[in-house]
């Protein structure tokens, strides 16, 4: 991976948090009143990772057994944000995955040795509603949010690498809606926006050998080959 995935403590940020807003007692910015601020910074960058594609947005899943006639997977992984590719295989065949075909909406077909089709639709993954003949395995290759939200200082937020862009967006948030202080505000937003370039750099340079076809993060136009 192009970015480190060594723990980052919800703490180091917001220590850097008071240290950039001259607050190293604390007094005004306390890790209650900051920690909102770090959540939506979070979130915040993982629409930003998403968009650009960042290598730790993508996720492999474990092997899916699909049984003959099922046509859905109830319960895919709880982290993704968009499926990108969905292949299949027959059960205990030791082959590559087959990419199947997406659609918008289910349609039924004949039943063959193929789950025919894929569709997302309500949280759930559909197939064939008459589904295959024969049980297939099945994988997706999906975006998730790399970023956790956490719930109190000693939470644990995931990359290291986001700890600049994290301590500079929070601490502007913080300038602009605790201290009401748009100029500090405007100053701490450039910095987290060099922080973001030089995550999405990162990122890029260690991708340069990957061979990809990059389309823009929405619904449907996510691609990567099998």
């Amino acid at each position: 991976m192009a970015i480190s995935t060594a723990d980052l403590s919800a703490v180091e940020v917001m220590v850097n948090v008071a240290a950039l807003m001259n607050d190293p007692a604390y007094t005004d910015y306390t890790f209650m009143a900051v920690l909102p601020y770090l959540n939506m910074a979070i979130e915040e960058l993982n629409e930003h990772l998403e968009e650009a594609n960042v290598a730790i947005t993508n996720r492999l899943s474990e092997p899916i057994v699909v049984y003959p006639g099922e046509d859905k997977i109830l319960n895919p992984p709880i982290d993704i944000i968009e499926i990108q590719e969905v292949g299949e295989r027959t059960r205990g065949q030791n082959v590559a995955y087959t990419p199947l075909p997406r659609r918008e909406f289910p349609d039924i077909l004949p039943q063959t040795g193929s789950l025919s089709y894929w569709v997302y639709f309500g949280q759930r993954l559909l197939f064939n509603p008459n589904g295959a003949n024969e049980t297939k395995e099945v994988q997706l290759k999906y975006t998730c949010k790399p970023i956790r939200r956490v719930k109190d200082a000693e939470g644990v937020i995931g990359s290291s690498n986001a700890n600049s862009f994290l301590s500079f967006k929070t601490a502007a948030l913080c300038a602009q809606f605790i201290g009401e202080d748009s100029q500090r505000a405007g100053i701490l937003n450039e910095q987290a926006e060099m922080a973001l370039e030089r995550i999405i750099g990162i990122s890029n340079k260690g991708r340069q050998q990957i061979m990809t076809r990059h389309r823009p993060f929405r619904a449907g136009y996510k691609s990567r080959g099998y």
